[in-house]
């Protein structure tokens, strides 16, 4: 595989890799730290699933590029493409930072809003679909949760034995279940939100930080119209952020803050109704609770402690939903 790896980057972009070590990092990609012949180094995306989605993926990375938005270059092959069919692969710039796995504070609020609106007000154009509003409901078909979380509930309790984090999510499976009316109520009262083209998959491990700046958004997913709200959820309600304790509330909103002054033309409803979104999206979520008996493989210390945080987080976000919409109301009311 090595091998394969060193003759595609030599043929197809020219790079005579000197050194090469693999990152333990992606779920559908293995990924790949190249230093070339002269040090510069790049990072090696080796795919395993759908080419014409990876392509249209990086296709949509290039175009936030366009719009100023810090995401790494692609390196075309010397025939021009994207990406090289032959492994299959793409090579980018390589990137230093963190991921903001470890949660968002201080003046990362801000920055973050910044890149975040900066991305939305360029996605915004993409010609793959114009920004419509539509009905708040659409963010989660609550309707069809009962049935995905009673096949868990029964999942569980028809195995003579469970282990400790399979106990865990048969519970919180259970607790879920009976809040998606709630979840479902939520959604009815919202106005109606937009949507448009967004990132697809803006949670912290796509968000690369140096110090407080953002050093790169990464791993696009195709071009696919989805609620802004939702995104800003995504990122601005991380539940490692929400679990660190209240600041995330004043955090969220100089995030809200910063992406309105980024993007002017965002409707204030949007970014009122973000933590919402959020917190219903996952209330109707069956991710991860459902891995242990759909994909017991990808169980791991690490995806056991997300799930508990995204649990956590849930419950949090729908206790104080009251308090932080009437504050991010007042904090993003229109100045005189």
């Amino acid at each position: 595989m090595l091998t394969d790896i060193t003759d595609a980057l030599r043929d197809a972009y020219g790079v005579h890799a000197a050194e090469l070590h693999h990152i333990l990092a992606g779920t559908n990609t293995v990924n790949y730290r190249v230093v070339d012949e002269n040090g510069r180094r790049w990072f090696a995306k080796i795919y395993r699933g759908d080419l014409g989605r990876e392509r249209a993926a990086i296709e949509l990375t290039e175009f936030a590029r366009g719009g100023d938005v810090p995401v790494p270059a692609v390196r075309r092959t010397l025939d021009g493409d994207v990406l090289c069919e032959r492994v299959p692969m793409s090579l980018w710039e390589f990137v230093d930072g963190v991921t903001a796995e470890g949660g968002l504070a201080g003046a990362r609020w801000p920055a973050v809003g910044t890149v975040l609106g900066r991305l939305h007000r360029r996605l915004a154009e993409h010609l793959a679909a114009t920004p419509t509003r539509q009905p708040a409901v659409g963010v989660r078909n609550v309707s069809k949760a009962p049935r995905s979380f009673d096949r868990i509930i029964d999942g569980y309790a028809s195995r003579a034995g469970l282990r400790p984090f399979e106990q865990w999510a048969w519970e919180a499976a259970k607790e879920r279940r009976g809040l998606l009316d709630r979840a479902g109520a939520i959604l009815a009262e919202l106005p109606d939100l937009t949507v448009q083209i967004v990132h697809g998959d803006l949670a912290s491990p796509n968000l690369m930080l140096r110090g407080d700046e953002v050093a790169a958004v990464i791993d696009f997913q195709p071009p696919s119209p989805r609620f802004t709200a939702w995104e800003i959820a995504r990122i601005g309600c991380d539940p490692r952020t929400v679990m660190l304790g209240d600041d995330w509330i004043d955090g969220l909103a100089e995030l809200l803050l910063a992406y309105r002054d980024e993007h002017p033309a965002a409707h204030v409803d949007d970014l009122v109704s973000s933590v919402a979104t959020g917190c219903a999206y996952t209330l109707a979520s069956t991710y991860p609770l459902a891995e242990p008996l759909d994909d017991p493989a990808a169980v791991t210390p690490s995806l056991e402690l997300y799930a508990r945080a995204r649990h956590e987080a849930a419950l949090v976000m729908l206790e104080r939903l009251p308090d932080v919409q009437d504050l991010l109301r007042e904090r993003l009311r229109p100045r005189p």
